[in-house]
């Protein structure tokens, strides 16, 4: 693989190419090349902060292009059905396009961005690093590539070999293990970079390791980037100072060298910019900060009919919006305390919703129906729409993770005037704090110990805010909701990414970056 011909040098006036690697994305700017409305595949927080950062990149007039794999059925493109023309511009490759689709059958007639077969995702991973490599980076010809995640993990070491500067940004822990065999005979010539990946034992020759000594794809795309961040700046202080045991020790220690090395960040993720209660189209009445009182009453009746509460504007509410993995998110510790709580509160006919999948759902029916909880609890698959009520109709949001590398529920929360419980850990530490009404300060409630009784504490308090008088308590929200319109916002997060892109290129992004 030849090594590219830099362009930076002092007679190159362009502005710097970037090339955005991502398995997903929420949306795309309409400019960006053709059916860029059309293409939108999103499995998390990922697709949110990868859309924010193109569309903030593209609005300042930058040079950015975008790679991700071609999910004809997820962007709703039926090949089939398009006549000779259509099917032209379908399938050409406009001079002025940034828009550049991974091809391979596998992502044709896919629904979701990952499966749920674990053999699975490593092919997805393979098909996607392939075209990336083979095709994309040589028509692109970036200056800078920015990668997310184990799916593009072994792209950095191929573009270190290149010589192209390359970002890598941690999303989550989990990753995947193959050997150089399994990437070659997915077409990959890993020959060329194979002492840039990061492997399972430390390698002897290219030929001993081939068959028998696995790469990590999460530790390959740190091991082998220029610069990597995390997705907020307490989950990488966690990683590097050992607080969680469950890290993987290859990627803990990658991430450590980075960060010793001062080549690593911590960059808060971003709500999606329609998380915004003044214009959100699944509430039944938008709101501002000022206007939210009378409109949360009728978001509230709104949500308790569609889920099965008891229709009443004065009950205190609690809403859970993630997964239900007691893994990461802690389900558990609130089916330990459900029914205690309730009983305790039974006259203030306090009220939970749950409206999200996982494998922790069944315990809250058994729950339900053990107890006689109906119209008090709501248990439901979600649906994002009906989420995006649930913010606006509640009036906590309940977050108690183990761990959070970033976190958006609790930000969202604040933003619809539905104040965060959560555990003081990575991203909700960096979002959340204990509230003060008589200070005027803070923005949830906080508990320290990972456990039930924490929750339920947390809860409590929650409570005690509830009863204070209503003038009082209404202005807290409006307060919390200003704060974090103006805290949690794409612009705020992608003005991080580019400092970061212009240390890297040591030169503006855009001309007026100076």
């Amino acid at each position: 693989m030849a090594k590219q011909k830099s362009s930076n040098n002092g007679t190159d006036n362009r502005k710097p190419r970037i090339l955005i690697v991502t398995p997903e994305i929420t949306y795309l700017p309409s400019g960006m090349g053709n059916m860029a409305c059309r293409l939108t595949a999103k499995a998390g927080g990922l697709a949110d902060v990868s859309a924010s950062l193109v569309a903030a990149l593209f609005d300042l007039g930058a040079d950015v292009h975008v790679a991700l794999p071609h999910y004809r059925r997820m962007f709703h493109v039926e090949v089939g059905q398009l006549i000779s023309d259509e099917l032209r511009v379908y399938k050409s490759r406009l001079p002025d396009t940034r828009i550049h689709l991974a091809e391979d059958r596998c992502f044709y007639y896919r629904d979701t961005v990952y499966s749920y077969s674990q053999n699975e995702n490593p092919k997805l991973a393979l098909a996607f690093s392939r075209e990336v490599i083979n095709n994309i980076i040589p028509t692109v010809q970036p200056d800078l590539i920015h990668c997310n995640d184990w799916m593009t993990g072994l792209i950095p070491g191929a573009a270190r070999r290149m010589g192209i500067p390359c970002l890598f940004t941690v999303h989550n822990i989990h990753t995947h293990h193959l050997t150089l065999a399994q990437i070659e005979d997915s077409g990959i010539d890993a020959a060329e970079f194979w002492s840039n990946l990061y492997y399972t034992r430390v390698p002897y020759n290219y030929e001993e390791s081939r068959n028998s000594n696995e790469i990590d794809m999460q530790a390959s795309g740190v091991f082998a980037s220029h610069f990597i961040n995390t997705v907020s700046p307490t989950f990488l202080k966690e990683i590097v100072n050992g607080w969680h045991d469950f890290i993987p020790r290859a990627l803990r220690g990658e991430i450590r060298n980075k960060d010793r090395a001062g080549c690593a960040a911590g960059i808060l993720n971003a709500p999606d910019a329609g998380d915004n209660p003044a214009a959100d189209p699944n509430l039944e009445v938008n709101y501002t900060p000022e206007t939210h009182r009378e409109a949360k009453r009728a978001n509230k009746i709104a949500f308790q009919h569609k889920v099965g509460l008891e229709e009443d504007p004065d009950v205190p509410l609690f809403f859970w919006p993630s997964r239900l993995d007691p893994a990461q998110k802690g389900p558990q510790l609130l089916a330990d305390i459900l029914y205690r709580f309730m009983s305790r509160h039974w006259k203030r006919r306090v009220q939970i919703a749950i409206v999200a999948n996982g494998s922790f759902q069944q315990p809250f029916y058994d729950i339900l129906r053990h107890h006689d909880l109906y119209g008090r609890l709501a248990v439901c698959d979600f649906n994002q729409g009906l989420s995006q009520l649930g913010f606006a109709a509640s009036d906590f949001t309940l977050v108690p993770s183990l761990f959070e590398p970033c976190g958006l529920p609790q930000m969202v929360g604040q933003l619809y005037g539905s104040l965060p419980v959560v555990h003081d850990t990575g991203g909700l530490h960096d979002t959340v704090e204990h509230i003060d009404p008589a200070l005027g300060t803070g923005n949830g409630f906080v508990f320290k110990i990972y456990d039930c009784r924490g929750l339920e504490w947390a809860m409590d308090k929650a409570m005690e805010f509830y009863g204070r008088p209503a003038e009082d308590r209404e202005g807290q929200i409006a307060r919390v909701m200003r704060e974090g319109l103006a805290r949690f916002n794409h612009e705020t997060c992608a003005k991080r990414y580019i400092e970061i892109y212009e240390k890297m290129l040591k030169r503006p992004l855009v001309r007026s970056f100076a």
